[in-house]
């Protein structure tokens, strides 16, 4: 099963708080979105007839932290089908995808990329970036490494973080067209945390963006 993070993103902030999401300070920022209370993570055992060659999969890339790795095994014994880096390269599409539908305010999109809480935050942020006559000029330079950086399985949920590492020119603009913070000359790095999750052995393939947290 091929696992692009297509539908799935981001946890929003409040309009000015987009430097915030992405890693920056600045004195324009607004308080964050709350994140959702953490579930208690369910350990799986892991069959004795998991597929040997998944399971490979997952211990030889080099993109996976330690405290991954356990999770990670808990999913494919559900869906042995999963694969390490076809989801990494999911969620790096979802990632640029997500934050250029914010920063476009495209809210039609971001209702199909993100949980309801997450797309709520990121919906009012637009509407307070609109009501304040703000505009953001932003633009993902490059994503230096995505790592997963947890996994586990609490029933039929699967959780996994991907740490983002990124290059970001942001400015934001007034009514007016003035710049009033950021620069597209200098690019910021940024370091993020994303959280998909999505019912296993369920019928979509999709993920969708639970959470977020800087690095």
């Amino acid at each position: 099963m091929f696992y692009v993070v297509l539908l799935a993103m981001v946890a929003g902030f409040l309009a000015m708080r987009l430097y915030s999401v992405l890693g920056k300070r600045t004195g324009h920022e607004q308080q964050p979105l709350p994140r959702a209370a953490e579930e208690r993570s369910i350990p799986v055992t892991i069959p004795r007839t998991i597929d040997a060659a998944a399971e490979q999969r997952t211990i030889a890339n080099r993109n996976i932290d330690a405290r991954a790795e356990p999770g990670l095994r808990s999913i494919i014994a559900v869906e042995p089908g999963f694969d390490v880096n076809q989801f990494l390269e999911g969620a790096q599409a979802a990632y640029r995808m997500t934050l250029e539908a914010f920063w476009k305010g495209d809210a039609d999109t971001l209702t199909d990329l993100a949980e309801d809480d997450v797309r709520t935050a990121f919906v009012e942020a637009i509407a307070a970036r609109e009501a304040a006559g703000e505009t953001l000029d932003n633009r993902l330079v490059t994503i230096e490494r995505a790592v997963i950086a947890d996994a586990s399985v609490s029933g039929r949920e699967a959780r996994i973080s991907v740490r983002f590492d990124a290059d970001i020119a942001a400015i934001t603009r007034n009514e007016a067209g003035e710049v009033i913070a950021g620069s597209l000359t200098d690019a910021v790095e940024t370091h993020d945390i994303w959280t998909f999750v999505r019912t296993l052995k369920s019928a979509g393939p999709n993920w969708k963006l639970a959470d977020t947290d800087e690095a």
